[in-house]
């Protein structure tokens, strides 16, 4: 269900490119936010309360309302494939962010499997006759680093107790849409004016690639494995790769096959819990030491049993010993 939020956002390129009028990024990206929040607040009915407003704030300008023009910023001064290389960095990032935010140990399978699927992705979308700009390079790691940052604190920070999945994507996308309101008409100007394709486009962008993709997203963070879920965003440039085939004719080469094949693996193996190379010992005899200190008997299981030779209790906590002999708590 994750996995949809990605997928939409993956249709992006192709629905701007030809459906929304021209030079409006940051318009396009308050349509796809501050309607999708104000409808998600109105189903939910329910506000932040006490420090989650400062809280729902920060997510909202991380997640939607700096990633939006940053990634416009990149896409304007970078070829779209470079732009989408940058912004697959996501998961490393994610990675080392987990050391310092969520405590947890640096993973040299998260490393790996976040370069193989940035690789992969540049594979499929960079052209021989890429440019860079170092404008556009510093907007396309920004909003890398952007994302990453929100999708660890939304991590840490959790949901709220008592707010639905919708509700918390309500506040994020009301947050990020009144952050790029003055933005996109300091730095655009007026609105464009709005043919039938283009309704369409800003409806579908603010439907689906707004209100049910962020639902799902924020959902999936709070119930996966940060690492799982930054992984996934390599999905989005990988269903652009293959909406332009399909629908504008673009080809994918044999270079461009290997690349979408590391990616796919890079996503798969982003689900998977890095390989143990701690192997189980048995314990020396049932109902006595586990480790050569203390005797099996001295545990507590849970709910205050104590273990004894034989005991149920006793083959729980067996059960749940580490492959270094000791308790795992």
């Amino acid at each position: 269900m994750t996995a949809i939020a990605p997928v939409s956002w993956g249709t992006f390129y192709v629905v701007t490119t030809e459906l929304l009028p021209p030079g409006h990024p940051v318009f396009a990206g308050l349509l796809r936010a501050l309607p999708a929040g104000l409808v998600a607040l109105a189903i939910a009915r329910t506000l932040p309360s006490g420090g989650w407003w400062a809280k729902a704030a920060t997510l909202g300008v991380l997640n939607i309302g700096l990633l939006f023009p940053l990634l416009s910023v990149a896409a304007e001064r970078l070829p779209g494939g470079v732009a989408a290389t940058l912004a697959a960095a996501q998961p490393l990032v994610v990675a080392v962010l987990a050391v310092s935010v969520l405590r947890e140990r640096l993973s040299a399978w998260r490393l790996v499997w976040g370069l193989t699927g940035m690789v992969g992705v540049g594979l499929v979308v960079i052209g021989p006759h890429a440019r860079l700009d170092l404008v556009g390079i510093g907007a396309g790691l920004g909003s890398a680093a952007t994302m990453a940052l929100g999708v660890t604190l939304t991590k840490r920070w959790g949901r709220p107790a008592g707010a639905s999945a919708t509700a918390f994507a309500g506040w994020q996308l009301t947050a990020g849409g009144l952050f790029l309101l003055p933005v996109a008409f300091l730095v655009e100007g007026a609105p464009p004016a709005i043919d039938l394709p283009a309704a369409l486009g800003y409806l579908w962008l603010g439907l689906v690639g707004g209100l049910i993709a962020f639902v799902l997203w924020f959902r999936g963070i709070t119930a996966l494995p940060v690492t799982s879920v930054a992984v996934l965003v390599l999905l989005s440039p990988l269903v652009a790769a293959v909406l332009g085939a399909v629908l504008l004719g673009q080809t994918l080469g044999p270079v461009q096959l290997v690349g979408f094949g590391l990616s796919l693996a890079a996503i798969v193996a982003g689900q998977l819990p890095a390989p143990s190379r701690a192997t189980r010992k048995p314990a020396k005899e049932k109902g006595k030491e586990v480790t050569g200190s203390l005797p099996l008997s001295t545990y507590s299981a849970p709910g205050g049993l104590r273990q004894g030779p034989g005991g149920g209790a006793e083959s729980a906590l067996e059960a749940r010993t580490c492959g270094n002999g000791r308790v795992d708590d």
